[in-house]
């Protein structure tokens, strides 16, 4: 539940910033302004900022090239400085299970609690066994801190922080909806990061992130043929020119050779998830798998990840089901849609929110 305004979707991803402003119509969706830019390389290694006036100066260039004007922004973070677990606790009301939930989150994060902020969502009440489920996310202070200091140093106001996985789920069912009775896997496949979700009867059962993503394909691909990250990362998608690597060019045989190689390793990675999932979660089977994010361009992933989980596999848009007004420029969306949706998830935030329970 949200008043007020949208907040302005701030993804600040390894590689790069998006960012995405939209307003939401009875229909849909509508992205008003979305800006992309590159981040300088080793910017951001495994979550953390090394070099932070890099980051500021980026987040001012994209507000300023997409004419974005409003500050007030959603941040979200992910990798080890964030745990996800679900768990089960008596019955109890809000009062008395924001009284307890510090006290729970010390028996299952291995942090010092000192050291993150923990919130939780209350998934489902079973008043015949006087329990109910939670999920129970915890992420560490300083992570936060960092990234909101980097909006606050580019003039912005940081009021929300999320977590990517849910993010991207909630961009899914705005404009997608959850089946009911069905179990879904979502994967964002990013730069350094894969995050999986599982969603069963429109709720999340089971999140896990795998410390790969595209770029562990470019630096093999730069790798084996002893070529510059850019061309590498050129040759990744499928172009022969750095300054348009989603042009159509000629693409050395052994570049696909090395892709379906390396997609083939990140779909076992996935695949171990998911057998993990089936194995200890009593839940449906996995009816369908949505891949999205910058590598789900990438159709040897999707063929892999199918052919090793038996699962139907599909690529998902993240701007499918969003309607793009005028102000857009739709030549770099077309490019670059495929990794919004962290960003277009986070802008479905708004400046007031409140906890379903």
């Amino acid at each position: 539940m949200g008043e007020g305004r949208n907040l302005v979707g701030v993804d600040i991803g390894t590689s790069s910033i998006k960012v995405c402003q939209i307003r939401e119509l009875k229909r849909a969706p509508s992205l008003v302004r979305f800006g992309f830019s590159p981040l300088p390389p080793q910017t951001i290694v495994d979550g953390q900022v090394m070099d932070a006036g890099a980051v500021v100066e980026v987040l001012q260039r994209v507000f300023h090239d997409a004419r974005i004007r409003q500050k007030e922004v959603a941040l979200s973070v992910s990798g080890q400085s964030v745990i996800i677990r679900k768990i089960t606790v008596p019955i109890m009301t809000a009062a008395e299970l924001d009284e307890q939930i510090h006290w729970e989150a010390e028996q299952h994060i291995p942090f010092d609690i000192k050291d993150v902020q923990v919130d939780y969502q209350v998934l489902r009440r079973r008043p015949e066994a006087s329990q109910m489920d939670l999920l129970l996310v915890a992420a560490k202070r300083d992570q936060i801190n960092d990234y909101a200091q980097l909006a606050r140093d580019a003039k912005l106001r940081p009021i929300i922080c999320d977590i990517d996985a849910f993010t991207v789920q909630n961009l899914f069912e705005a404009t997608r909806g959850l089946p009911p009775e069905q179990t879904v896997a979502i994967i964002n496949v990013g730069a350094s990061l894969s995050s999986l979700n599982i969603i069963s009867n429109g709720i999340s059962a089971f999140t896990r992130e795998i410390a790969n993503g595209g770029n562990v394909i470019t630096e093999e691909i730069q790798k084996q043929l002893n070529i510059p990250f850019e061309q590498a990362e050129a040759y990744k998608c499928g172009g022969s020119s750095t300054d348009d690597a989603t042009r159509p060019g000629m693409v050395p045989q052994q570049v696909v050779a090395v892709i379906e190689a390396v997609t083939d390793s990140i779909a076992a990675e996935i695949q171990r998830s998911l057998d993990f999932f089936m194995a200890t979660s009593g839940e449906n089977e996995i009816a369908n798998i949505h891949v999205t994010g910058g590598t789900a361009n990438l159709v040897a992933l999707a063929q892999a990840i199918e052919r090793r989980a038996r699962v139907p596999v599909s690529a998902w848009a993240p701007t499918e089901g969003v309607a793009v007004e005028r102000d857009v420029d739709t030549t770099l969306l077309q490019r670059r849609a495929a990794q919004l949706p962290v960003a277009l998830g986070l802008a479905l935030r708004k400046e007031r929110e409140t906890r379903s329970s």
